[in-house]
């Protein structure tokens, strides 16, 4: 039986260029190699078309994706009723296959009276009201506090209306499960790891690093604030150094870390280049506010770097754990980053991470779990 899937995604899963994305892209050859036949539909937001696309899918579409007043929904998040699109629903009408949405953002159809009978999966990647919470608190725009709390105050109830108009959900840690269940009713929820590079591989780094690294979307308002409370609570009162890398830092943050002679700046790497800085350094440090979803970052981390160095709430929920030293405040954050610095990264540390790591993240096994979720008895 040939196995042939809808999955929506909210942008274009291509080039790799944030950690939202991975789960996105890597998904792909996984079910490819499955032998499942995918039709990407994706949702074109300032950036391009891609053929790279069309060696892992059946069929590649692309939609506009609405803006400014246009997608405005009194009763809709912005970024569900923003990805609404009647060619894209008529299209996924001219048959009966099977339709994965990728995030809350692409589940307009879950309302859609037209697909009542048609097998229908979500995979969640975030708790998205907790995370637009946060960034409500994080943001120094008025304008954008009060979008993200409208958001966020939207995207409660809607998840919370949804939660029968699934097949299943699927979610990327167990934390998230168990939220969804115990504060939004869901009841066929599971949790499905997040597909994850081929060359994220586990090896044997040499034992001593250069420095500590935080690398992020600094575009992005929590990140900036975790790189700005990692200098000013830990880094500027020690002598270690701190490289923070990332995307489009501001002017605020190239100005605090210019102002410490032990922090340096690296803006806009490409993907090599983070993942040599990755492997270089002897100390990544994880910093954040919100316990939803799963850090891509962390995982790099563990993947291909030395010591992790985290606060309880990036890595709630995700079984990492003892992987990690947990820094609960930033007298933690001092110690550990002076002890660590000088402390080598050991064969039998490599170990436990490979023992723990391949077999979660494992893209072969997720992705023959995720087509027997989808097709059961049918194949």
């Amino acid at each position: 039986m040939e196995k042939h899937l809808h999955i929506i995604d909210f942008t274009i899963p291509y080039p790799v260029q944030y950690g939202g994305l991975i789960d996105l892209f890597y998904k792909l050859p996984a079910l490819q190699n499955e032998g499942v036949q995918i039709h990407l539909h994706c949702f074109v937001y300032n950036n391009q078309e891609q053929p790279a696309l069309e060696k892992y899918c059946a069929s590649v579409h692309y939609y506009p994706r609405l803006t400014g007043h246009k997608a405005f929904c009194f009763h809709l998040p912005y970024i569900v009723s923003s990805r609404m699109n009647e060619v894209l629903a008529e299209t996924l009408l001219k048959d009966d296959f099977p339709i994965l949405m990728e995030g809350i953002h692409t589940t307009f159809l879950l309302n859609d009276l037209r697909f009542a009978k048609r097998k229908k999966f979500v995979r969640l990647h975030n708790v998205e009201h907790m995370y637009y919470k946060e960034l409500a608190y994080t943001t120094h725009s008025y304008f954008d506090k009060i979008y993200y709390l409208r958001e966020s105050f939207l995207l409660k109830k809607y998840e919370s209306s949804i939660n029968k108009s699934a097949n299943a959900f699927w979610a990327v840690t167990q934390k998230d499960v168990a939220y969804f269940k115990e504060k939004l009713n869901y009841n066929n929820i599971d949790y499905l790891p997040v597909y994850l590079p081929d060359s994220w591989r586990i090896t044997q780094l040499s034992p001593i690093g250069s420095y500590c690294l935080f690398q992020a979307d600094l575009s992005v308002a929590i990140n900036e604030e975790a790189a700005l409370w990692l200098i000013e609570h830990v880094f500027s009162k020690n002598d270690i150094p701190l490289v923070v890398a990332g995307k489009n830092p501001s002017l605020r943050l190239q100005k605090k870390v210019h102002k410490y002679s032990n922090c340096c700046l690296v803006e806009n790497p490409s993907e090599k280049e983070m993942q040599d800085m990755i492997s270089k350094a002897h100390i990544l440090v994880v910093y954040g506010k919100s316990e939803a979803g799963i850090k891509l970052k962390l995982l790099n981390a563990l993947f291909n770097g030395r010591h992790c160095i985290v606060n309880p709430e990036s890595i709630a929920g995700t079984g990492l754990e003892s992987l990690c030293h947990i820094a609960k405040t930033a007298q933690d954050y001092l110690y550990l980053t002076a002890h660590l610095f000088n402390t080598p990264f050991k064969e039998d540390c490599t170990r436990m991470r490979k023992e723990l790591l391949d077999k979660t993240f494992n893209n072969r096994l997720n992705a023959q779990k995720q087509v027997k979720w989808i097709w059961g008895n049918e194949i």
